[in-house]
């Protein structure tokens, strides 16, 4: 047997180093997780699909999954890491929880303060600060929320933070992030037009939690789905995108490739709207701290 499989140090150190996870993709592909919503445009842009039709059933059915695992939110305390602007920490509030935001985006937490209904003000504090400075136990955070929240946050990268999530549970602590390769249809006919053959590329945030989880001895549930969306967008903005996109990928991103890859969108994508396919695997888990027998 690999003793390594159950040397903790091993894994955290694999995750961090990784090329394929989640925030090393965004730092190749040249955005900064901390800043990543520091443009007014994208903000918007984000809160508003984030509480369309569809982002809102997303955050039902994510709720709902939770509250089948035995969480309740009528008057829980909960830490909503990477609030965005209130796609989870509203709805929370709205089944009586009191909520902790913490976003580091003045204009998401801008957003999430114009979005609080007036009748639950009390129930939302927002902390406009990165998860990765607060120290939890200075804050008087440690073992204070029924439920610790993050939900595809960035911030929860590598197992120090997943730890400093933990800390600050007194039940439950839900971490949602990716469990394998983006899927970007635009970058799978890309590849051949760049003369690049296709390839599996493995990268899961998700897997290494998991398995620090079980090295560690918690009690969790986990799930791992298949989610894809139809994304519209004219033929410009793709444009504009290529570059982060084939970066995001691992794929050459050089005046050339950009070029053949530009000429290939022209050619192909011919109506001003285009339409393209995005997903992936994504996991959650519910880490139970003090009740861990089965639900």
């Amino acid at each position: 047997m690999n003793h390594s499989l159950f040397d903790p140090e091993e894994w955290k150190k694999a995750w961090i180093n990784d090329p394929e996870a989640g925030v090393n993709r965004m730092l190749r592909s040249g955005i900064e997780p901390v800043s990543a919503f520091d443009e007014a445009a994208r903000a918007h842009n984000f809160h508003q699909k984030a509480f369309s039709e569809e982002g809102r059933r997303r955050s039902k059915r994510i709720m709902d999954w939770i509250e089948a695992q035995g969480v309740s939110f009528a008057n829980a305390s909960i830490l909503d890491i990477g609030a965005a602007s209130g796609v989870f920490s509203i709805p929370f509030a709205e089944q009586g929880a009191f909520v902790t935001a913490v976003e580091p985006s003045v204009h998401l937490a801008g957003l999430l303060r114009e979005s609080i209904p007036a009748n639950l003000t009390n129930h939302v504090e927002i902390v406009q600060q990165p998860f990765e400075d607060v120290d939890v136990q200075q804050q008087g955070w440690e073992g204070k929320y029924d439920l610790v929240f993050a939900s595809m946050c960035p911030a929860i990268f590598g197992w120090d933070r997943v730890e400093q999530a933990i800390r600050a549970a007194s039940q439950f602590c839900y971490i949602s992030t990716i469990a394998g390769p983006r899927e970007l249809s635009i970058i799978d006919e890309l590849r051949p037009v760049l003369g690049i053959a296709d390839e599996t590329v493995h990268g899961s945030d998700m897997a290494y939690i998991i398995q620090l989880l079980s090295i560690y001895g918690y009690s969790f549930q986990a799930l791992v789905t298949h989610e894809n969306e139809t994304i519209r967008m004219s033929v410009e903005h793709m444009i504009s995108n290529l570059r982060g996109w084939l970066l995001f990928a691992g794929l050459p991103a050089d005046p050339d490739a950009l070029r053949e890859a530009e000429q290939y969108v022209r050619a192909t994508y011919t109506e001003p709207i285009a339409e393209i396919q995005q997903g992936g695997r994504f996991g959650k888990v519910l880490i139970r701290l003090r009740d861990q027998k089965m639900h």
